[in-house]
């Protein structure tokens, strides 16, 4: 069992340890994880605690309470294209496949829109850095993505404000510069009409259907990294999940 270090919150760390079981696939959908009498015992911490780090993933949506039998294990939606970017940009030190590239179109300090603000647990009408690119391939627009970060971040990532491509990737880059590390990432997805400029970058007939993704980077300590908001055109996204059904 890991050592309790106590520069970070202790239900964080039972939080994160669990959390990396049920990514890495040890702890699968429907498998019970360790009741809090069991985290207690085996880290050496208040049940209260234990009980927090539970409610940390039941908040991540990693985990139901299921009342007089346990905590288990959810079945996780995976978001393949985004976990894909960040293996390659740490493996290989580029986040795009081969055929594959992004156009800056713009960057720099801007007002935080509200949900961005909400997001990134910013005041409102704070100042935040945003990136703007279309990543295309040999067939066209493959999607339009914003990427946001909090002041801090964007004066201790001055390239983020550069309308130079970041070749390892925004988060693998705001990793290295400020010594805050993603964790987990949680989704929201929906389908509308495209905007005008959407379907003008996305060379689609005007209403066409998009499906759009939030996107919100936490780091070790729980807190927001970044938030992207991605537009993908009809035929170039694929929402995978598996569950049991046994």
């Amino acid at each position: 069992m890991p050592q309790i270090e106590e520069t970070r919150p202790k239900y964080l760390q039972i939080a994160h340890h669990l959390r990396e079981q049920i990514l890495r696939g040890d702890l699968r959908p429907g498998d019970e994880v360790p009741s809090e009498r069991r985290l207690a015992a085996d880290w050496s911490v208040s049940r209260p605690t234990a009980a927090r780090s539970l409610a940390a993933l039941s908040h991540q949506g990693l985990v139901e309470k299921r009342q007089g039998s346990g905590t288990y294990v959810r079945a996780v939606a995976a978001n393949r294209r985004a976990r894909e970017f960040y293996g390659r940009a740490r493996q290989i030190g580029r986040i795009h496949p081969p055929g594959e590239y992004a156009v800056i179109t713009s960057a720099g300090w801007l007002p935080a829109p509200d949900h961005v603000a909400e997001a990134l647990s910013l005041a409102p009408g704070a100042r935040a850095v945003h990136r703007r690119r279309v990543t295309r391939n040999e067939s066209g627009p493959v999607a339009i993505s914003t990427s946001w970060f909090g002041t801090d971040v964007g004066e201790r990532a001055p390239r983020l404000r550069e309308l130079d491509r970041i070749q390892e990737g925004t988060l693998l880059y705001v990793e290295n510069m400020t010594g805050r590390q993603g964790s987990y990432a949680e989704d929201r997805l929906c389908a509308r009409p495209a905007t005008e400029g959407e379907a003008v970058d996305l060379e689609l007939e005007p209403g066409a259907a998009v499906l759009i993704v939030h996107h919100v980077v936490h780091d070790m300590r729980d807190r927001p990294l970044e938030f992207a908001e991605a537009t993908y055109p009809p035929g170039r996204w694929a929402f995978e999940q598996g569950y049991p059904i046994g």
